[in-house]
C-alpha cells in the first residue's frame, strides 16, 4: 500500500507539472495543485482529504528535514558580517511552509529574504533569480548564491550575473550507487519498502560530502565498505550491550584474518578495546579433532592441496599421505580425493595425538590475547561469517578443556540452517540472516564474498600454529599492489566509520536503532557492490586474487570474464550462473561481460531468472558434417536451441572413439548473417558429465575457417548457400567431448521453438522462424 501511493503520488506530481507548463509556461506547482491529481478513492479517501494529504506530507517533511550544520555555519557567518542573506528555493511547499520548516530545522533562525518557486510560478531556471534581484534592488554582481543544483543552481544564478558556488550533495559516482543500492534493495527484500532508512543514506551523503577527494580505492572504503563496517559495528555493539546488561563479564574477540577490518574499526569506536584473535577453520577443526571426522569435513572443501601443506596442517607426516599425494600431477590432489581417501590413510590416534598439542597451544594463544580470559562469562566471536565453524570447534575444544565460557557467534553473513547444532548455552547470530535475505540470496553472496574477505582481510599470512601464545604465520602470496591497494581501501573505511560517529549527532541522526532495517539496507549495499559493481570497480578491483589458505601457495583469481564467457556459450545464462569457483568472484565476471549480464546473475540468485523464459529451447535440427582423420565422412543431425537472449546454440557431441578431426557446419542454412558468439569444448565420461563439466575451453578465433562466408571480427555473412564453419577437433582424454558454438542471427527477427522442424535447406517459407518482409531468406 505505502509503494503504490508513493508511486501515485510522484505521478500526480509529474501530470500537475505538466499541465502547470502548458497552461502557463512554467511546471511550478504548489503542493494542493499536485494531490488533486491524487486517486483519492483507490485508498478509500474523497477528495475532501486533500488538505489533509497535503498537510501530513507536509508534517514528514518537517520530521524529515536536517539542517546541514556546514551551510548554517556559514549562514551565520555572513549575517555577522553583516550582509543581507535569505532563501530562493525550488519548492511546492509555498512562502509560509518554507519558513516552518526552515525553523523546524534550525530553531531561531531569520533571513531577509525568502522565495518560493511555487509562489511565483517560476523556477530559479526560469524568472525567479531575476524577481529575486528587482524587489531586493540589489545588484547582481555584489549577490552570492550557493546550492546543490548546478543547472538550477550554478548556471542559472551565472546567467543572471549572480556568483555561484556549487555544494553537491552527491557525487554523479555516488548517486548512481544509491540508484543501484535501490534496486538490488528491492530485488533482495521485496516485501519491505525502499523508502526509508532511518537516515543512514543521509549519513553517508553527508560523510562523502564531506571527504577529502583521494584515492579510488579509499573512495571505495568510504562510500561503499565503510557503511557496511559501521553497520556490522553498531550490531556487534547491541550484541555486547545485551550480554552486559544481564550480568555477564565479555569479552569481543575478532576472528584472523577476515576479522581484521572490523576489529580496527571497533578499537576505533571502543577505545582500543577487543582482541584479535588470529584462529581460522583449519587450527580450529583440528584442535578439536577426536576422530577424523573434523579433518575430512575441512578437507573436503579444499579445491586443491599439496603434501607440505597437509603436513603443515596435521604436523604428521603419513608415508602412507604422501605415497597417495604421488599418484598425481605435480603432487597436487583435489580436497575431495584426500578426504574420500583419509580412513584409509591415516589411524585415529595419530590425529588426537596431535590435536592435543594444538588445542594447548591455541588456547596460550587466546589467554595472552584477551585480558583476563579465565574470568570471562562470555566471548563473543565476530567473522564475516558463515556456518559457525570456528564456533562450533572452540566449544568442542573448551568442553575438552573444561572451559565453562560461552560463545556467541555475531556475524556479518549466516548460513542459517548450519546453527541448529550450537550448544544450547551458545547463541549465534547474523546481522544479514536468512531473516533478512531468503536463503537463495544468501548463498549468491556467500558464492562471490571473497572479495568483502579480500577487503576485510589483513595483510600477513593466515595462522599455521602458536608458540608461547604468539603467531606462526603461513606467507602471504598476494600481489604487493593488491595488499597496498586494500590497506587504501580500509583507510577509506575507517575514515567514514570514525566521520560518521561524529556526524550523526550532529545531524540528529540515529540510523542503526532499528536492527531490521540496518540490516536490510547493509544487504543491499554489499549485494550491490558484490553483485552489481559498476566499471570503475570493476577496474580497480578486477586484478585481486585469493588466496584459498587451505591448499597450495597458488592464487585464484576473482575476476575471470572468460570463463563466465565461455559458460554462457556452453551452458547458457542460467546454468552459467551456477558455475563452481574459480573464478572467486562470479558475479564480478559476468559484470565484466556487461552490467546486463551482472543483474541477470542477480536475478538468477534471487530466484528471479524462470528456466522457462531464460532457459534453451529446441527450435529445429541441422546436419552436420563430421570428417576423421581417415577420409571418412559422416551426416549427423543435431539439435538447434534457441535461448532467453534469442541467441542460437548447437551442441555437437563426439565420441573419441570416432577419431573426428574436423567439423563441418553448414552456416548459411542455419543463418546468412549474424554474431558468432563463439566455439567452446567440454569433455566428460559421459554425455550427461560432459555437458555439466565447468572445464570449458574456448576454440581460438584464428582456428576457425570460414569457407563461403566473409568475416570482419564476429560478424559474418554467408556469400552463398554452401557457407561453411569448419571446426577443428583436437584429441581429448575423456570418452565424450561436446563442442558447443553460439550465435546470434541478423538475417531473420527470432526462430521460434516448434517441435518437429528442421533446417537441412528446406525453403525459408517451412523453417521454424518468424522471418521480415526486408530481411528473410
Amino acid at each position: 500500500m505505502s509503494v503504490s501511493f508513493v508511486q501515485h503520488r510522484i505521478q500526480a506530481e509529474a501530470r500537475a507539472r505538466k499541465l502547470a507548463a502548458e497552461r502557463r509556461d512554467s511546471a511550478e506547482v504548489h503542493i494542493a495543485d499536485i494531490y488533486k491529481y491524487f486517486p483519492f478513492k483507490l485508498f478509500g479517501l474523497n477528495r475532501d482529504a486533500l488538505q489533509d494529504l497535503a498537510e501530513i506530507e507536509f508534517q514528514a517533511e518537517l520530521e524529515l528535514c536536517r539542517v546541514n550544520p556546514e551551510m548554517i555555519q556559514q549562514y551565520l557567518d555572513m549575517r555577522r558580517s553583516g550582509f543581507r542573506v535569505g532563501f530562493i528555493s525550488d519548492t511546492y511547499w509555498n512562502s509560509d511552509q518554507l519558513a516552518e520548516l526552515l525553523r523546524v530545522c534550525s530553531p531561531g533562525l531569520t533571513w531577509d529574504f525568502l522565495y518560493a518557486s511555487c509562489d511565483h510560478h517560476s523556477s530559479k531556471s526560469e524568472t525567479l533569480f531575476a524577481t529575486y534581484l528587482a524587489e531586493q534592488g540589489v545588484d547582481a554582481a555584489s549577490s552570492f548564491h550557493i546550492g546543490d543544483n548546478e543547472k538550477a543552481d550554478i548556471k542559472s544564478a551565472r546567467r543572471h550575473g549572480i556568483r555561484p558556488r556549487y555544494y553537491p550533495q552527491a557525487s554523479a559516482a555516488l548517486a548512481s550507487k544509491l540508484q543501484r543500492e535501490t534496486s538490488m534493495f528491492e530485488l533482495l527484500c521485496p516485501a519491505q519498502p525502499s523508502r526509508l532508512d532511518h537516515g543512514a543514506r543521509t549519513l553517508r551523503r553527508a560523510v562523502t560530502a564531506q571527504s577529502a577527494q583521494q584515492s579510488s580505492g579509499f573512495h571505495l572504503g568510504v562510500t561503499v565498505l565503510g557503511p557496511v563496517m559501521a553497520a556490522f559495528d553498531a550490531f556487534i555493539d547491541a550484541r555486547r550491550t545485551v550480554l552486559a546488561e544481564q550480568g555477564a563479564r565479555v569479552a569481543v574477540g575478532f576472528l584472523g584474518r577476515d576479522g581484521f577490518l572490523p576489529h580496527r574499526v571497533w578499537q576505533d569506536a571502543h577505545d582500543g578495546s577487543g582482541a584479535y584473535l588470529e584462529i581460522n577453520r583449519r587450527v580450529s577443526l583440528v584442535g578439536s579433532a577426536d576422530t577424523l571426522e573434523p579433518l575430512i569435513e575441512l578437507l573436503s572443501r579444499v579445491v586443491k592441496i599439496d603434501a607440505a601443506t597437509f603436513v603443515d596442517i596435521v604436523k604428521v607426516q603419513s608415508p602412507a599421505v604422501m605415497a597417495f599425494f604421488a599418484q598425481y600431477p605435480d603432487g597436487i590432489a583435489s580436497g575431495r580425493d584426500l578426504a574420500d581417501a583419509l580412513p584409509s590413510l591415516m589411524d585415529t590416534s595419530e590425529i588426537t595425538d596431535m590435536a592435543a598439542g594444538v588445542r594447548a597451544r591455541l588456547l596460550a594463544h587466546l589467554r595472552a590475547t584477551i585480558p583476563d580470559f579465565d574470568h570471562c562469562t562470555d566471548l563473543i566471536l565476530v567473522d564475516l561469517g558463515y556456518s559457525a565453524s570456528v564456533q562450533k570447534s572452540l566449544r568442542r575444544i573448551f568442553d575438552r578443556e573444561g572451559i565453562r565460557i560461552r560463545l556467541h557467534g555475531a556475524y556479518l553473513l549466516t548460513l542459517d540452517d548450519a546453527f541448529d547444532d550450537i550448544a544450547d548455552d551458545d547463541t549465534a547470530q547474523g546481522l544479514i540472516s536468512d531473516r533478512i535475505v531468503t536463503p537463495h540470496v544468501k548463498r549468491m553472496l556467500i558464492r562471490n564474498v571473497a572479495l568483502l574477505e579480500q577487503l576485510c582481510c589483513s595483510g600477513e599470512g593466515s595462522a599455521r600454529d602458536y608458540r608461547d601464545g604468539a603467531v606462526l604465520r603461513e606467507g602471504d602470496q598476494r600481489p604487493a599492489t593488491q595488499l597496498a591497494l586494500g590497506a587504501e581501501i580500509q583507510a577509506g573505511a575507517l575514515s567514514y566509520t570514525s566521520r560518521a560517529r561524529e556526524l550523526a549527532p550532529r545531524y540528529a541522526l540515529r540510523p542503526y536503532d532499528d536492527a531490521a532495517t540496518t540490516a536490510r539496507w547493509t544487504a543491499a549495499i554489499l549485494g550491490r557492490l558484490l553483485l552489481l559493481p559498476d566499471d570503475d570497480e570493476l577496474v580497480l578491483l578486477g586484478g585481486f586474487m585469493h588466496d584459498v589458505n587451505l591448499g597450495t601457495q597458488a592464487l585464484a583469481p576473482l575476476l575471470d570474464a572468460n570463463f563466465a564467457n565461455n559458460c554462457v556459450i556452453a551452458r547458457g545464462i542460467g546454468t552459467a550462473c551456477t558455475a563452481p569457483a574459480p573464478p572467486m568472484w562470479l558475479a564480478g565476471s559476468f559484470a565484466a561481460l556487461s552490467p546486463s549480464y551482472g543483474y541477470l546473475y542477480a536475478l538468477f540468485g534471487a530466484n528471479r531468472l524462470p528456466p522457462n523464459v531464460f532457459g534453451e529451447a529446441r527450435c529445429g535440427t541441422l546436419q552436420v558434417g563430421l570428417f576423421g582423420g581417415d577420409g571418412k565422412a559422416s551426416l549427423e543431425a543435431v539439435d538447434v536451441y534457441h535461448s532467453g537472449l534469442g541467441e542460437l546454440r548447437l551442441r555437437i557431441p563426439l565420441s573419441r572413439r570416432m577419431a573426428i578431426t574436423t567439423i563441418a557446419l553448414p552456416l548459411a542454412k542455419l543463418v546468412r548473417e549474424g554474431m558468432l558468439h563463439g566455439v567452446v569444448v567440454q569433455s566428460g565420461e559421459t554425455t550427461a558429465k560432459a555437458a555439466e563439466a565447468s572445464n570449458v575451453a574456448a576454440i581460438r578465433e584464428g582456428r576457425l575457417v570460414y569457407a563461403g562466408i566473409e568475416r570482419n571480427g564476429r560478424h559474418f555473412r554467408a556469400t552463398n548457400d554452401d557457407g561453411m564453419l569448419l571446426i577443428p577437433v583436437d584429441a581429448f582424454e575423456d570418452d565424450i567431448a561436446i563442442y558447443t558454438v553460439a550465435l546470434a542471427s541478423l538475417s531473420h527477427d527470432r526462430i521460434l521453438a516448434v517441435e518437429d522442424c528442421s533446417i537441412d535447406g528446406a525453403p525459408a517459407a517451412t523453417l521454424s522462424w518468424r522471418a521480415s518482409a526486408t530481411n528473410s531468406h
